[in-house]
């Protein structure tokens, strides 16, 4: 019994290669709520669209992957959180609801599932990652689009256009840079 249970032991994710204790934790999600305020100021506008292109997506994927589920999630509610009490760490220094408001909740819940697919090891090689970006790309779709078309009072078609559409290749990009860096990071700490 003892072996199946350490046989069923969920797998490491990068964060998890620290010594365990709250004070990291707590230093992870907060680190991880600042680099995806930080990537949020990398923000590129649009034309025609509300929405701009920026490095929050990669960040809150990349924290979810290495944080795992847990503290992935905890470290985007304090973001959003922090952005909503009136911290200027969304996309160009803006705190607040906006239009594009469900762009950031939906990446509380990609967090989660980039993590928890990270935990299952999709975090360990190239074609695994790609699923997995590929996956927590269209969580945030999937509720950003919608909020987008309810808050700026735009029919589906024109959320896809304006909210969707003109980020697919900048998303390619950063899937791909996902691809190359959680991996390399594993095999630079030849954990696997």
């Amino acid at each position: 019994m003892s072996t199946a249970a350490a046989t069923a032991r969920p797998r490491e994710v990068l964060a998890d290669l620290l010594p365990a204790s709250r004070v990291r934790d707590v230093a992870l999600v907060l680190g991880g709520a600042a680099l995806t305020g930080l990537a949020a100021q990398i923000a590129v506008p649009v034309p025609g669209s509300p929405v701009p292109v920026t490095g929050q997506t990669f960040a809150a994927l990349l924290v979810g992957t290495a944080l795992g589920a847990g503290r992935g999630l905890a470290a985007l509610v304090v973001y959003a959180l922090a952005g909503l009490a009136g911290v200027p760490w969304f996309a160009h220094g803006t705190s607040g609801v906006s239009v594009s408001f469900g762009y950031i909740l939906g990446m509380l819940l990609a967090s989660t599932v980039v993590g928890a697919l990270a935990r299952r090891g999709a975090d360990r090689s190239v074609l695994r990652m790609a699923g997995t970006m590929l996956l927590g790309e269209a969580v945030i779709y999937a509720i950003g689009v919608p909020y987008l078309a309810y808050a700026a009072d735009l029919s589906a078609s024109q959320a896809v256009a304006a909210g969707l559409t003109p980020f697919l290749i900048g998303d390619a990009v950063k899937a791909a840079l996902a691809m190359g860096l959680l991996p390399a990071a594993w095999k630079l700490v030849d954990k696997d």
